[in-house]
């Protein structure tokens, strides 16, 4: 159990990582993503990385 929780947590953290750099238009890749310098997303990636940092932190435990 430990490794699934610290195997998604990385996943999350990176995958909230990209979506709020989407969001923000920091990252704009790919050029035809409909998420790019969308605020929702950058919000939505936000809540991703708290999931992934609680999954991380309970693995710890």
């Amino acid at each position: 159990m430990t490794t699934v929780l610290r195997i998604f947590g990385i996943v999350a953290l990176l995958m909230g990582g990209l979506w709020v750099g989407q969001g923000l238009g920091l990252i704009m890749w790919p050029a035809s993503s409909f998420m790019l310098a969308q605020g929702q997303w950058a919000l939505i990636g936000a809540g991703l990385m708290l999931l992934g940092l609680g999954a991380l932190w309970r693995s710890r435990r």
